[in-house]
């Protein structure tokens, strides 16, 4: 029976000290510190086993070599040892913590339990959860949000929006649910489309600078030469930049360039390019892309605002607020 590692943050193989993202297929290049003091006896044990610790991917272990077969016995036995020097400790703050009154309950192996209310009935707890941050993956099946969990952001989905079960390259995508014959070519095509992924790394240090780089490749990718190099509205006759300048997201300041393009056959549309600053990973910068047709079918420029508006950090409950920046209007 074969198991898939899910999406999430691991040992780094190469650099223990470090943690790495497991994009459920393969390692990316985003790293970050551990976010865990340590590890359960029960990881060590797997990990003296040569299994990875927690639910990561595995990591390679060395070749055998000369000398390297006695090395790896007494690593194993280190960590077996340090397992059981855990448990023989653990049991003995349990048992030295428990009073007489305690004995029959240690003896029959009960687990202590809140005591009952006055009414004789167990109450259940209003108090909140410590830990206020929603679950990723039950965001992740909410139709109104896109959930980028690597980046750590979260995009609304308009009405009349939706999340394609399939979509080519890497970035997360949503786009109209109507769809219309491509101007130039076979196939379909859509009034909006809206991306969220990572910048290259050779994009620039700055917002503005991975901007403004982004936009052309944009413009060509949404109303060129297209994803499949067939041109499907015809190629591009002009561009025209239409708003540049700095914008708050998600309390964060990025930067915005917006162009209008024509194109060969059918109305032609709108481009963005909107590059901020992560605050997890290596804080690498998040490239959202925006493809607007123009014309009375496509979506209203506006759209663009209200999605950038409501772009939010994963947990955030403070719907609504811009936080730091948002004073920042685009210029």
């Amino acid at each position: 029976m074969s198991m898939t590692t899910p999406p999430g943050w691991y040992p780094d193989p190469s650099v223990p000290s470090l943690e790495r993202w497991w994009d459920g297929t393969a390692w990316t290049e985003h790293t970050r510190a551990p976010q865990q003091a340590g590890h359960s006896a029960e990881q060590l044990a797997g990990q003296s086993a040569g299994q990875p610790v927690g639910f990561g991917p595995a990591q390679p272990m060395p070749a055998s070599g000369p000398g390297q077969s006695a090395g790896r016995g007494k690593m194993i036995a280190l960590a077996v040892a340090g397992v059981v020097l855990i448990a023989a400790i653990v049991t003995g703050v349990v048992v030295l913590g428990k009073d007489d009154t305690d004995g029959a309950e240690a003896k029959s192996g009960g687990t202590p339990t809140a005591p009952p209310s006055e009414t004789g009935d167990e109450q259940p707890s209003d108090e909140p959860s410590d830990d206020p941050t929603p679950s990723a993956s039950a965001s992740a099946d909410d139709p109104s949000v896109l959930v980028d969990q690597l980046n750590g952001v979260s995009l609304p989905i308009p009405d009349g929006w939706e999340k394609p079960e399939h979509t080519v390259g890497s970035e997360l995508t949503m786009r109209t649910k109507d769809s219309y014959d491509c101007p130039a070519t076979s196939g379909f095509c859509y009034h909006g489309t809206v991306t969220s992924g990572t910048a290259d790394r050779g994009s620039g240090d700055t917002a503005k600078e991975a901007a403004e780089k982004d936009i052309s490749d944009w413009a060509e990718l949404a109303y060129g030469e297209g994803i499949l190099d067939r041109e499907p509205h015809g190629g591009i006759t002009s561009t025209k930049k239409v708003q540049a300048g700095q914008v708050a997201v998600a309390g964060r300041t990025g930067y915005l360039v917006r162009w209008q393009v024509k194109t060969g056959k059918g109305p032609g549309g709108y481009v963005q390019s909107l590059a901020f600053p992560s605050t997890i990973g290596t804080e690498s910068l998040i490239i959202v892309r925006f493809a607007f047709d123009a014309g009375a079918d496509g979506p209203p420029l506006s759209g663009m605002d209200e999605i950038t508006k409501g772009i939010r950090d994963l947990g955030d409950e403070e719907a609504g607020t811009g936080g730091v920046g948002s004073s920042i209007s685009p210029s």
